[in-house]
């Protein structure tokens, strides 16, 4: 059964589309020294989709799970690890609710995934999943998008102090970096200085909006054991 049957995350056209993503390459370069310096370990991409991430970094020597909560997305990351011949494991799951041991991860993967939580609720308990299955001292890779998105008139939706429908009609979360570092706080998340939040797609002052996401990039360090 497929929990995300008749939205976009799982038409055959957005798969086929993903199945083509490459990967992120900051992330890769990242991941590569993080498994160089541990020495092995094993990675959650929450939101892994059709494995754009996930299979890559199993190719770099990670021990990979992905979840995503769109079936055919999971079929197809798990077709790609075949053909790429690469192993790893994937489960359909929610970003809010990891069936995954605590303190299991030493690198987790949050990427595109966090922004589309449809309130700071869901966001928030997506963040505490990532610190609990977290090991203390495990990276979390963020890709997620920006306030700068959105024009400075935009106002959240009622109740809410992150959460907009302005970009695609639906809620999804838009955070100030301010605001997301101290979401990741409350958490046990503290920005890592050797993987600093980058801002992609800002546009100048004056100049004319692409429409695409303004994105936030970075990497967090748990802190403590998560919760």
């Amino acid at each position: 059964m497929d929990p995300l049957a008749g939205s976009s995350w799982s038409q055959p056209r957005t798969v086929e589309g993903f199945s083509k993503s490459p990967p992120n390459d900051r992330l890769m370069r990242v991941a590569a020294d993080e498994l160089d310096r541990r020495k092995g370990g094993r990675a959650v991409d929450i939101g892994c989709g059709a494995g754009r991430n996930a299979v890559p970094l199993a190719r770099l020597g990670w021990a990979v799970i992905g979840l995503d909560l769109s079936w055919p997305m999971a079929a197809a990351a798990a077709e790609r690890a075949v053909r790429e011949k690469v192993t790893l494991d994937v489960v359909l799951a929610p970003m809010e609710a990891l069936p995954l041991r605590s303190h299991s991860a030493d690198l987790v993967v949050a990427h595109g995934i966090w922004n589309l939580a449809p309130s700071s609720s869901v966001f928030r308990a997506a963040i505490r999943e990532a610190a609990r299955v977290a090991r203390p001292g495990a990276l979390c890779f963020v890709f997620t998008f920006s306030r700068h998105t959105l024009l400075p008139e935009a106002r959240p939706v009622a109740g809410e102090r992150f959460v907009f429908t302005d970009f695609s009609g639906g809620p999804q979360c838009f955070l100030t970096e301010e605001e997301l570092v101290d979401e990741m706080a409350a958490a046990g998340f503290a920005p890592d200085p050797h993987v600093p939040l980058i801002e992609h797609n800002l546009p100048r002052p004056g100049a004319v909006r692409s429409g695409a996401p303004v994105i936030y990039e970075g990497g967090f360090r748990v802190q403590h054991p998560g919760r």
